[in-house]
This record gives C-alpha cells, structure tokens and sequence, in this order.
C-alpha cells in the first residue's frame, strides 16, 4: 500500500487527500499486526530476536541499501541507454557488462580474500564506499556524457555490489548462533530483495515525474508537439526527440543521485558492524551444557 502510494501521489491524487490517509494508514497497520504476529509465532517467518541483534541489524540496512542500488542501476541503466542515447534494447543489455564484471571479479576476489585473511567488514566498508562513489559519478549524466566515464562509474558500482552483497549475509552467518543461520540468512536477504522493490517503485515514480516535467516544459518553450507515445521516440521529430533524450537523461542522473544517498546508509552500516572473522569453530557449548545437564540428572 505504501508503495502504490508513492508510484502514483501528485499525478492522480494529492500529498494531502483522502487516498493518502488511507494508503498510509493501512499500510502502518498492516506493518503493526505483522510486527504482532511474528512476535508471537512460535516460527516466524522473520525471527524478531534475530532482528534486534546490532550485527543482523545493519546488515539489514546494508542490505536494503545495496538491494536499492543493483535493482536501481539493473533497471535504469537500460532504460537511459536506449530512451536516452538511443540504443536498441539489446545494445543497452551489452553496455551494462562493466557492471556486470565488476560484480563477478569483485565478489571472486574479495571471496578468496576473505577466505585467506577471514576478515569480513573491511572489504564490506570498500564496496560500499566503491558503491557510493559510482552512483555519485552516475549522478553527474547527462544525454551526452562520454561512454568511458559511464563504462568507469558502472565498474565501480558493480564492484560495491560484489564486494556487499554476499558478505553482508556472510558477516550475519558468523555472528548468530549455528542453530540460527538459516533463519538470519533468509531475513537479510528478505529484506536486500524488498530493498530492490523499494527502490525500483520509488526511484521509477521519481523518474516519471521529473521526465513529464521536463518534457512539458521544453515543448512549451519550443511550441512543438510530441506524435505519439512519449517512449516511441523513432515517430518523433527530431527536435521532440531531443528533448525527450535530454529530459531522460537528466532525470536518470536525479535518480542515481537519490542511490547514492542510499548507498551513504550502506557506508554508515558497514562502519557501525562489529569486526567479524570467519568461524574458526563450532558453537556446540549449549548444547554440551544440555547434553550434560541431561546426563547429570539421569544419574
């Protein structure tokens, strides 16, 4: 309810209205009797005491930050290649590939580094910080900024995702007891996938707004008219599709500005975790204390 809230105030009803009151208002009390049940469900799907933990905590927030931040670039990077530079669809796809290998070489390497050193939050603070800064670079586009800046800023994102993404659930897995890995792993990444659904709503609605905008006020000074859909650009006349190209363009860099800000919570989380190292050993201690108190009283 929240999110239809988003996607569509200020187009088919106001800030301050009826339909806002009550989105809003429901969607508070769903979250309310869903903090209520799993509070007392005797298997919750997201085990509050997990929840509460500093460690899962923040991982949580990283995740939600970093979630925001692939599915974001994932969607709108495709979007701005071909409505703003004019690519076809799979052309778009094959430009994102410095971000899709800045993923796979970071989260190899940092893996088997890990695995060496079995430091963790070093290398979460470093994507994170990698996170930031590509979105802030991306926040500086327009229709034309050259390819290799892009090409730059995508390799940088790429790499905080690589670099945060699994390791924030790991850093969670070497913290809670064995007994709860599943149920903390399952709960970091619940929330990194809600992250993305966030942000792909949010960041979209924002989007649209700031491109109808901008399209609007750049027909009006020009007195042209656009034929057609807005998105079939190809139908339109070359000073129309100019306009469309640069409203998309300067409203993805708005958007990416917004994931950086979103990422800047990921550096803070990353920050405030606890230095973890990888498990060295077993957690058996209750249950020997257990296995003894049983033995003990069957004497």
């Amino acid at each position: 309810m929240l999110l239809v809230r988003v996607s569509f105030v200020d187009n088919s009803f106001g800030w301050a209205s009826w339909q806002t009151a009550a989105m809003v208002g429901g969607g508070l009390v769903l979250i309310g009797a869903a903090v209520r049940v799993e509070s007392r469900a005797a298997e919750p799907v997201v085990p509050l005491g997990i929840v509460k933990q500093r460690t899962t905590a923040l991982a949580i927030v990283g995740s939600l930050s970093v979630g925001t931040a692939m599915f974001g670039a994932a969607v709108f990077l495709s979007q701005y290649f071909q409505l703003s530079r004019g690519h076809s669809p799979t052309e778009a796809g094959l430009l994102t590939i410095p971000m899709m290998a800045g993923i796979l070489i970071a989260s190899t390497v940092a893996g088997r580094m890990i695995s060496r050193s079995g430091k963790i939050k070093p290398f979460i603070i470093t994507g994170a910080v990698l996170l930031t800064v590509g979105f802030a670079v991306l926040g500086t586009i327009d229709s034309r900024t050259p390819m290799l800046l892009l090409g730059v800023a995508m390799l940088c994102v790429g790499m905080g995702v690589g670099m945060t993404l699994q390791n924030l659930v790991l850093v969670v897995q070497n913290t809670v007891p064995l007994k709860d890995i599943g149920a903390a792993s399952s709960t970091v990444s619940f929330f990194r996938s809600l992250g993305g659904t966030i942000g792909v709503s949010v960041l979209g609605a924002v989007l649209a707004r700031h491109v109808q905008d901008q399209i609007a006020h750049g027909l009006a000074s020009t007195g042209l008219r656009t034929t057609g859909a807005v998105t079939d650009i190809g139908a339109q006349p070359a000073a129309v599709q100019e306009i469309i190209r640069v409203a998309y363009g300067d409203a993805t860099a708005q958007i990416f500005l917004l994931s950086a800000g979103a990422a800047v919570l990921a550096v803070v989380a990353a920050i405030l975790l606890k230095p973890v190292s990888l498990r060295s050993s077993l957690d058996l201690t209750e249950k020997s204390e257990g296995t003894a108190t049983v033995a003990a009283e069957a004497g």
